[in-house]
Order: structure tokens, then sequence, then C-alpha cells
């Protein structure tokens, strides 16, 4: 792993819950409170080196210095489906926060992403994008969905993941280097079907409570 280049959040209020979201007993209610919870922890993390200015507020006593953000703004951007149970979690936090969509799809014959939907704000390439997906398993859909981002012109891109394999960092490391990934943690691997492994099951399936 010493050569992926990746943000573990290790806060452990996130390692709590996601152990709570590992565990198959975990019914579809708590698994998406949980996970809009700790999405909001990870934006907390991922924003902490936001610029910030000084202004001049008058309070009730005084008038004084104070910070506001400064710098870019952001949009966040759910990989659908999937990503949808992460969005309400950053936008609890960043309210203004404008919102981005792309939908994917894996060819059954090539194997490789294929874009269905692309709903983006018109200023991508003024805002950073934080582009949220539970999972990073083998990296084709987020690599895909960052080329899209791209292309329309983005030029500051966030991927936040819950779990994460080490092929899929790898996959986007180099496709992408320029892109900072942060996750809550890095699995051991993927198995012979694509999935994370130990991972938590397929986290559209559970959030949705479907098959």
């Amino acid at each position: 792993m010493s050569d992926l280049k990746v943000n573990v959040i290790a806060h452990p209020l996130i390692q709590h819950k996601l152990t709570l979201m590992r565990d198959e007993e975990t019914g579809t209610k708590d698994f998406r409170q949980l996970l809009e919870e700790i999405s909001m922890l990870m934006a907390y993390e991922i924003t902490r080196n936001m610029p910030l200015t000084e202004v001049d507020v008058k309070t009730p006593v005084t008038v004084c210095k104070s910070k506001v953000l400064t710098g870019k703004k952001i949009a966040v951007v759910p990989i659908l489906r999937a990503g949808l149970g992460m969005l309400n979690g950053v936008v609890n936090l960043i309210p203004a926060a404008r919102v981005g969509h792309v939908g994917l799809y894996r060819d059954p014959e090539t194997l490789k992403p294929v874009e269905y939907y692309c709903k983006l704000p018109s200023d991508v390439g003024e805002r950073t994008l934080v582009v949220v997906d539970p999972m990073l398993a083998t990296g084709g859909s987020a690599a895909a969905a960052i080329d899209l981002l791209k292309e329309k012109g983005a030029k500051s891109i966030i991927l936040m993941c819950l779990v994460a394999a080490p092929e899929g960092i790898k996959v986007v490391n180099e496709a992408h280097p320029d892109v900072e990934i942060y996750v809550a943690s890095v699995d051991e691997c993927l198995n012979d079907h694509g999935y994370i492994v130990p991972g938590l099951g397929d986290a559209g399936d559970r959030i949705f409570g479907t098959k």
C-alpha cells in the first residue's frame, strides 16, 4: 500500500460507524443512516484545509475581524446509484454546495463503463468537485466518471469513498494522479466477482433495500 496515493480518515467515530455498516445484520434503515453520518464526518475532514480570508463583522458588542471561506466553491457529484447515499451527509455540512449527477453502467461484453446520464452545474470549471461513491472496487467507474468531468471542464476534483480496494486506488492514481482520494478504509483485495474483501457487500442494494 506504500506506493498508493490515498488519504485514510481514521477518526474513531468514522471507524466505529463503518464497523456497524460492515455487519451483515445491519438493516437498510440503519445502513443508510450510518452512511449519511459517515459522509458528513468525512466531508468535515476533507474540507479541513479550505482557504479562509478575514472580513469585518459587527457583533452586538463591537466590530471585529473574523474568518470566512474563500477560494473555489464546492459541488458534490454522486456516481449513480450508490453515491446518492453519501449526498445528504455532504450537503448537510455544506448546504450551499451545488449538486451534479453522473450515471455509468458496465457493458456486459466489453466490461467497460458506459455513460448513461450526466447533469452538472454550469460552472464546474470554477468549483471543486467532490465525487462520492461508497465503494472504490476496480476503479473503472470512478476513473471514467472523472474522465467525463474533466471533459466537461472540471479542473479541481476530489474522490471520496467509504471503502476501497488497493486495485481500485491504483487505477485512479494512474489515470488521474492529480485527484486526491479520501477513504475510511483500504481493504484487502477484490475477489473473483469484483467485490471488495472484506468490504460490506453491495452498497447500492444495502442502501435501497434491493437485490
